[in-house]
């Protein structure tokens, strides 16, 4: 509990290093810090599922390290430059991008994601759908004008259809919101290409849009989809509240999330891929199935009790989440300031 300040600390400094690295070698060592920073988070708690949840995920950012590694030597090998801007390499690019969206945790290489996210924490959960993606995604921001377009519309559009697919079967919220992540990351690998701006606005709205989900379950207790319609007895105030969050992740107007994918769809269609944008929402449909049915449980199930039983509108809120859940579902009038 001692070195847990510590800890953080070094997660985020490594982020925000990896943030703002010029070179490979630079970037690549305050990824490794970044990963060794969040395994004893992951381990904290004394339990099997947590080591075996730490053991999936260094094995698969060592792994992406290593085709990281990789594809920086083979570039500077090429063009004799280390500089991450100076991806002229066709090979070396394409691993580059397959290296950053492992540790990113979208498709092919996103079974990880789920089993991780469920073995630890609610907090190490929103740590790892939220802060873990800043550092692989600026880096893959520096490298979008030398990545292949048709493969970051590959990789974006069956992360979309994977994790909408997956989410579907879900009974626990921490891989329910996995799925969700993995389709968010979908969202902001396939604008990539187009427009770098809006993949960043994009990743921005969801952080803020999660963190007082994983906020709100941390604080009710809740887990999984049963303990989703005991919620409304205990916190009818706490259940309003993650219904609208819900609705806002799904993108249903007037709520926040609509934004994002609103401006990427009109990006997709003004660089003429209308099959891309007419695929890419008719999946977000199978998101709003099981986003719906959450919020189903949430604000229209209620648990058996008497009918002298009083709801506890009147609770303690937490700070974070009194603070966070208006920027997260009112935050639609300020994003034209975002982009």
């Amino acid at each position: 509990t001692t070195v847990t300040p510590f800890i953080t600390m070094g997660l985020i400094i490594s982020t925000i290093l990896a943030s703002s690295c010029n070179t490979w070698q630079m970037a690549w060592a305050c990824l490794e810090l970044n990963t060794f920073s969040i395994l004893p988070l992951i381990s904290k708690t004394n339990h099997p599922r947590a080591t075996e949840a730490s053991t999936k995920y260094f094995i698969t950012q060592a792994i992406a390290s290593c085709i990281l590694l990789f594809s920086a030597t083979m570039n500077a090998w090429q063009t004799g430059s280390w500089d991450i801007t100076q991806m002229h390499s066709n090979y070396a690019s394409t691993l580059a991008l397959l290296a950053l969206t492992m540790k990113a945790g979208t498709v092919p290489t996103h079974f990880w994601l789920p089993e991780v996210m469920q073995g630890t924490t609610l907090t190490v959960a929103l740590l790892m759908s939220t802060w873990q993606k800043i550092a692989p995604t600026v880096l893959m921001f520096s490298i979008s004008n030398h990545a292949n377009s048709g493969l970051t519309l590959v990789i974006g559009l069956l992360s979309i259809l994977i994790g909408a697919w997956g989410g579907m079967n879900q009974t626990q919220l921490r891989k329910m919101m996995a799925y969700s992540s993995i389709t968010n990351m979908g969202w902001t690998v396939l604008i990539l290409s187009f427009s770098p701006k809006m993949s960043m606005m994009n990743l921005l709205i969801y952080m803020i849009t999660a963190t007082p989900i994983f906020l709100l379950m941390k604080l009710t207790l809740t887990k999984t989809l049963k303990d989703v319609t005991t919620m409304w007895t205990t916190s009818p105030t706490a259940a309003t509240t993650l219904v609208l969050l819900l609705l806002s992740t799904a993108g249903l107007p007037p709520l926040t999330g609509l934004i994002p994918k609103l401006m990427m769809l009109s990006e997709l269609m003004n660089q003429n891929l209308v099959a891309i944008a007419t695929a890419a929402s008719l999946t977000a449909l199978l998101n709003l199935v099981f986003y719906l049915r959450t919020a189903y449980l949430a604000a229209v199930l209620q648990s058996p009790g008497s009918t002298t039983l009083t709801s506890k509108w009147r609770q303690k809120v937490n700070s974070n989440t009194m603070f966070l859940t208006p920027a997260a579902l009112t935050l639609i009038s300020a994003s034209p300031t975002l982009y």
